[in-house]
């Protein structure tokens, strides 16, 4: 199943250098571990904010909601999920 994940950070302005450098570090494995998985299939960045677009290509909703619980970042983050069904138009084979 495809997701359109928004993740949207939002780091209190108190929290201690050291603690965020060691949190954005174990978000970067994770997320480039699920990358190379294949689950964590396309990230990008949105200009001038501290959010991303993603699409995740689980086998569920309780996989997504796994993964999402488990990102060293979620704490921090407004998210909002949209499952994604291919659409019958479209000419792609690989996009379901």
């Amino acid at each position: 199943m495809l997701y359109h994940v928004r993740m949207d950070v939002v780091i209190p302005s108190d929290m201690d250098a050291e603690t965020l450098a060691k949190l954005k570090a174990d978000e970067k494995a994770l997320s480039q571990q699920l990358q190379a998985e294949g689950k964590w299939r396309h990230i990008w960045r949105l200009a001038g904010e501290y959010a991303n677009f993603s699409i995740f290509d689980v086998e569920s909703h309780e996989a997504l909601h796994d993964i999402m619980m488990s990102l060293p970042l979620y704490p921090y983050m407004q998210v909002d999920v949209t499952p994604l069904l291919r659409h019958p138009s479209s000419i792609r084979s690989d996009d379901s």
